[in-house]
């Protein structure tokens, strides 16, 4: 009788930790979180979840992280992407859904991957069997460095956003324009 009082003891502790652990604040992460949206004429929406890590003094692109391979976009968790529309990325139809965003940055010209793999930590990139599209993106650089990894979305049209990935001293683009 003794044991089993002492087991179910040990259980709810295990569970309280746990619990308390899924309830830590993200905002107080060395990358916290942050979102983008960008808000159709129609009312339909594009959403991106994220972490925003810091230079913090690092070289970041060709340091931390390397050219020409996949990358996480961000830290932490996986970058999602929701869209509850079809869209145009570049010039690849995407359906609406959900999805994960992976980039290879390159010194000259990056790549965005959507992956229909969802739920993931950001590594390991889940391979290209699980890609939906690779989309060739502008790059640029900034004039200003940038201190903590920035995704936006600037309006371009009613229907159209420009996804910006700001950092260091790059901007990585891409057109995203709704389908009717």
């Amino acid at each position: 009788m003794i044991r089993l009082r002492c087991s179910v003891v040990l259980v709810a502790i295990a569970l309280c930790s746990a619990l308390a652990c899924a309830q830590q604040d993200k905002s107080k992460r060395p990358s916290p979180p942050g979102s983008a949206d960008c808000a159709f004429a129609s009312g339909k929406t594009v959403h991106i979840d994220y972490s925003r890590p810091s230079v913090k003094g690092r070289k970041i692109y060709g340091g931390l992280v390397p050219y020409d391979k996949e990358w996480r976009t961000g830290a932490n968790e996986a970058t999602t992407f929701v869209t509850d529309t079809s869209l145009e990325i570049g010039s690849t139809k995407v359906p609406a859904g959900r999805y994960t965003l992976f980039t290879v940055p390159s010194q000259k010209q990056w790549t965005l991957i959507i992956s229909k793999k969802t739920g993931e930590w950001g590594i390991p990139y889940p391979g290209k069997s699980e890609d939906l599209a690779r989309l060739p993106m502008r790059s640029e650089e900034l004039s200003a460095p940038i201190e903590q990894f920035t995704i936006s979305f600037e309006r371009t049209s009613p229907e159209a956003c420009a996804l910006r990935l700001d950092w260091e001293t790059t901007r990585a683009e891409v057109n995203v324009r709704e389908v009717k």
